[in-house]
């Protein structure tokens, strides 16, 4: 087994503390990077940090419509206000979500270890989609059925995470946002979502 697998196997995003090894991904050109806005609903996320704006995501509810009940009603009762990007690498992604441990101004050192006060979401993987730059798919544990409130947006191409995660949705606005994001496990001075809303 390589040391890709050994990860993947590990659940890349288990309690947001695995290491990506030996990962192969290509940058793809900004023109890539924003799909077309379909019917929505829309999650509108202010950015501030290093980063500083607004990033638009439409949802899929017709490819993930448990992720996107989850995403909606967590934004909606303001549960990812003032949450941080609390691991964001290089090359291939940007980590957010975790309303119970991540809140600015707190104490982050569980960041990436909480979700919410909702129950967990069954796996809606799909073939017909794949991670690509500016897809946003749902973070998990080991159980493929572990997602709750975390999340991640995609820098780069990882087509290797394909069938083990669940996409709910694409970057439409504000890739450039995304991309100004600080690195970091976590970020020395994290970006915060300060505002999340749904736009339907």
């Amino acid at each position: 087994m390589s040391r890709l697998d050994r990860a993947l196997a590990g659940g890349l995003f288990a309690a947001g503390l695995a290491v990506v090894i030996g990962y192969g991904i290509s940058q793809t050109s900004p023109a890539q990077a924003q799909a077309t806005d379909g019917p929505g609903p829309n999650l509108v996320i202010e950015v501030a940090g290093a980063a500083n704006g607004t990033v638009v995501i439409d949802l899929l509810p017709d490819v993930a419509p448990q992720h996107v009940a989850q995403i909606t009603a967590l934004a909606r009762e303001g549960a990812y206000d003032n949450v941080v990007f609390h691991r964001v690498i290089d090359g291939f992604m940007a980590q957010t979500g975790d309303v119970s441990n991540g809140k600015a101004g707190g104490d982050l050192s569980m960041a990436g270890m909480g979700g919410s006060s909702k129950p967990d979401i069954p796996a809606e993987f799909t073939n017909g989609l794949s991670f690509q730059r500016g897809v946003v798919g749902m973070a998990r544990a080991q159980d493929p059925n572990s997602a709750n409130s975390q999340f991640f947006i995609m820098f780069a191409d990882g087509s290797f995470l394909d069938g083990q995660y669940t996409i709910f949705g694409n970057v439409v606005s504000g890739m450039e946002i995304v991309d100004a994001i600080q690195r970091g496990e976590p970020p020395a001075t994290p970006d915060v979502m300060t505002k999340v809303t749904v736009q339907d």
